[in-house]
């Protein structure tokens, strides 16, 4: 085996033996015009043969392996074991022969770098920058080996051990080898990314320079450069006071020193140079395929490159058939589930979407190219966004200024689209016919599925997704019924307002509408709570059980056998059977269902045991009720004393009544179709657990990372690509940590939207109104509903909510989020409960802490952030 590999002997292949910073390497020295000091790695045989040599280390590893990423005092102490008793230990005589053997080849007494190289390091997906020791300046061979054993030994350092676990790598899945590389005595050095690292355009390369070491400038101890590149051209340049530089120590190691103050302001590189370092980064990114995090350096000869990593942070451009430019329009934004698919999910949301979408970071996206391009439609879906998605509306109308999509003639008028028809009349029927014929089909879909199996379980299902699902979700009715839904919302609120000086009156006259299958929900689980509350035993049960983790069906079992749980059971069951489809990120079809999962529904079950009496629903809904029928009396009263008053009512009334009729209906097409998703999954399921007994998968769920027409294909073949699975596992995993944009190009700028708004307090955070009122509270950041912890009146600030975040509505008092729109799950909740609200925030999680007091105006649509009393 060998102990030692030279650069010459290592391509990218060689990740397992010297890991990534070390493939890279080896990887770089075989390009055309890419300096590269010579070096050579001690590989990761080493590594782990002194590993197999100390059995206290595994004990301590088998312990680490048990913890969670927050338990920072017990990772602490046995990461600083486990660095110890590597420190400490003797490097084997053959292990250290050959490596002082090949320090020896690049020179007596050579200066070296000594970095270490992780097998999970500088890779495509997870960079690990920083988690690991780097040591410059090394000179003798003692040393040289001294340092090996540092770099080993930081493969346990406290934030490494960290970053594994919160990026789900093992401890033991991981092994470390070293890199040993000559010094260049730099005059400059720097840092090279073939991506802007503010917009991640692509074709934009930034460089950031200093004088001296490189270690200056990556440490942060001073200020750099920062020139920007495009298509050849210095396009921008900042230069900065660089007031310390670092330098290699005559001794040995680094010192820094004072920059004389008449150099201090100095350009680092010409522009020329700029031009040319640019040019060899992109020769660099060419090389591996992807975007690229360089570090390099400049001696009197030329520029060397001593490290290159991929930049792990950017998000995926979605595939175009062309070169051409484009504009993407995440999917997620308006859907409110910004999290990432997996790849069955992504797959069967386009076979039910019939607008072409392209994914990309396990989200989907529109190319809204095309209709950017027309002067009508760019028109139309400018103010459309602007209206319901206030920063991805201004973030297409920049695209727009920019010129970024060429303008193309609108259509003659003779093919210009028609006007929208008026709004159909109020009319229970036919909102009561829809539901019923969508209650028959699904009813069909469960009967006829069952008779299915194999490749034909995926036909059937690809039939029913783009014949009777699209049917019902795209029926011109039901079309019509939404639409008269909310422009009754738009025209009573233009109306008032203009008329009474009354704003925002829908949101109170949509409280407690008929027929709003969300919100009923809500109401539901109250009952549940009501159910459970007179058994102490099935409390005290509940509150023994985690909300992950739990088998379905054990955890139903195991509250039969409580006093109470009986009747527990009945009232949960009925809520799932009604309810059970539903889930966080429901519209993908991967996602734990409550009906599989019902622990899930604990800790909101054992909330309203806290907080609510009994009877709760009920009250809450005929409150509702009485305030929407008493603002009816009260506007209807107030337009009757204006002139033509009696004709404005009757005008007025006729738009209540629609509003009333068809506002509660706007939820019911997505409860429709996640049922029938859910019937899709469990027929998946089974031919999932065909699989498994045929030895085709290890895991029914593992048909979770195959698209649709993939996973036909292995029913089909009954032969699956192992190494295809573990790669989608790996990316999911890589693509949970990207924040997705709301716009994208095909250049890979991210155009981010603002509120150009200059009617706010200085202090205020601002969003989109989309349910009166003003509230102050506790705010409450929540980032996973399963571990949300709320009092009656606190403020819920979280990413996004779809509707099983509708439970939690009944115990908060307002409603902040990073997404959403008028017309979204929250606002139509929020309105439903009476909530003031404000949507749209950028970063509301990161700008708003928890357990901040917070003012949130639900008509002016920001919030401001209280003083500490």
């Amino acid at each position: 085996m060998a102990y030692v590999l030279d650069f010459a002997e290592i391509d990218r292949t060689r990740i397992a033996s010297v890991g990534g910073k070390g493939a890279n390497l080896g990887e770089l020295s075989r390009i055309d015009g890419v300096r590269v000091p010579d070096g050579f790695c001690v590989t990761t045989e080493a590594f782990r043969r002194v590993l197999a040599e100390l059995p206290a280390v595994d004990i301590r590893l088998d312990e680490l392996a048990s913890l969670m990423p927050d338990d920072r005092t017990r990772i602490s102490e046995l990461s600083a074991e486990i660095r110890r008793a590597i420190a400490e230990s003797v490097i084997p005589a053959d292990i250290a022969a050959d490596v002082v053997d090949a320090y020896t080849r690049l020179g007596a007494d050579a200066a070296c770098a000594v970095r270490s190289s992780a097998t999970a390091e500088d890779l495509p997906t997870a960079s690990f920058a920083g988690q690991q020791d780097s040591y410059l300046n090394v000179i003798g061979a003692r040393a040289i080996l001294e340092h090996v054993g540092r770099c080993w030994a930081s493969l346990f350092t406290e934030r490494a051990v960290t970053y594994r676990q919160r990026n789900g790598f093992g401890h033991r899945a991981i092994d470390m080898a070293v890199v040993v590389q000559r010094m260049v005595f730099p005059w400059a050095a720097g840092i090279l990314v073939t991506a802007d690292p503010v917009t991640s355009d692509r074709k934009v390369v930034s460089i950031d320079a200093g004088f001296g070491l490189g270690e200056a400038l990556v440490s942060g101890l001073v200020n750099a450069d920062v020139y920007r590149v495009r298509d050849g051209v210095v396009t921008d340049r900042t230069i900065a006071a660089k007031k310390l530089a670092v330098e290699a120590d005559p001794a040995g190691g680094t010192r820094t020193r004072e920059i004389a103050p008449e150099r201090q302001h100095e350009q680092v590189l010409t522009d020329a140079q700029i031009v040319r370092l640019a040019r060899l980064g992109r020769g660099i990114e060419a090389h591996f395929g992807c975007p690229q995090d360089i570090e390099w350096c400049s001696d009197d000869e030329d520029f060397h490159i001593v490290q290159s990593r991929p930049i792990t942070t950017l998000f995926p451009i979605p595939e175009a058939e062309d070169d051409d430019s484009h504009v993407y329009l995440s999917v997620g934004h308006q859907q409110m589930m910004t999290d990432a698919m997996k790849p069955l999910g992504l797959s069967v949301w386009q076979l039910t979407s019939p607008a072409p979408m392209r994914d990309a970071g396990g989200r989907l996206f529109v190319d809204v190219t095309r209709a950017l391009s027309s002067p009508t439609a760019r028109q139309a879906l400018v103010e459309g966004f602007s209206g319901s998605d206030p920063l991805s509306g201004d973030a297409l109308r920049t695209v727009v200024d920019r010129g970024f999509v060429p303008t193309v003639p609108d259509p003659s008028p003779a093919t210009a689209p028609a006007a929208a028809p008026a709004l159909i009349d109020a009319d229970p029927a036919l909102v009561a016919e829809l539901i019923a014929d969508s209650e028959k089909s699904l009813a069909a879909l469960k009967n006829d599925i069952e008779a299915e199996s194999g490749t034909a379980v995926l036909d059937f299902i690809a039939a029913d997704i783009q014949g009777e699902l699209r049917r019902i979700l795209f029926n011109v009715r039901s079309q019509q019924a939404i639409r008269a839904g909310m422009e009754s919302a738009g025209w009573l609120n233009d109306r008032l307002r203009t008329s009474l000086g009354e704003p925002n009156a829908a949101d109170v006259l949509t409280r407690s509408v008929p027929g709003n299958v969300t919100a009923e929900m809500g109401l539901a689980l109250l009952d549940v709570a009501d159910a459970i509350r007179p058994h102490p035993e099935v409390v005290d049960y509940l509150r023994q059980v985690p909300d992950t983790g739990v088998d379905g069906q054990r955890f139903l079992d195991e509250l039969t056998q409580r006093p109470g749980g009986q009747a527990a059971r009945t009232a949960l069951d009925a809520f799932l059977d009604r309810y059970g489809m539903r889930c966080v990120g429901e519209i993908d079809i991967t996602r734990p269902r409550w009906s599989e999962h019902p622990a899930a529904l604990v800790p909101t079950i054992l909330a309203n045991i806290a907080n609510f009496a009994p009877g709760a629903a009920e009250q809450r809904f005929t409150d509702g009720l009485r305030a929407a029928d008493q603002k009816t009396h009260d506007v209807l009263e107030r337009l009757r004393d204006l002139p033509d008053g009696d004709s404005k009512a009757t005008e007025t009334q006729a738009m209540i009544d629609r509003l009333r009729t068809f506002a509660g209906y706007r939820e019911y097409p997505k409860y429709g179709m996640v049922s029938r998703y859910f019937v899709y999954k469990k027929a998946l399921l089974r031919e999932a657990a065909q699989l498994v007994r045929a030895g085709v998968l290890a895991d029914p769920e593992d048909i979770f990372y195959l698209r649709f027409d993939e996973l036909r294909e292995v029913v089909h073949t009954q032969r699956a690509d192992h190494g295809l699975l573990r790669e989608r596992k790996r990316l999911f995993h890589a693509y949970q940590s990207l924040t997705p944009p709301r716009v994208l190009t095909s250049d890979g700028e991210v155009i981010s939207g603002t509120y150009r708004r200059t009617d706010l307090p200085p202090s205020a955070l601002p969003g989109m109104p989309v349910s009166a009122g003003t509230v102050e509270g506790r705010a409450r950041v929540v980032s996973d509903i399963a571990q949300a912890d709320l009092t009656p009146g606190d403020i819920l600030v979280t990413a996004y909510t779809d509707p099983s975040w509708t439970p939690l509505f009944v115990t908060i008092s307002g409603l902040v989020t990073e997404v959403g729109g008028l017309m979204t799950h929250g606002a139509v909740i929020a309105r439903e409960y009476g909530l003031p609200a404000v949507v749209g925030m950028e970063n509301a999680t990161g700008r708003i802490r928890d357990g901040q007091r917070i003012r949130v105006h639900g008509s002016e649509g920001y919030v401001e952030i209280l003083p500490e009393p």
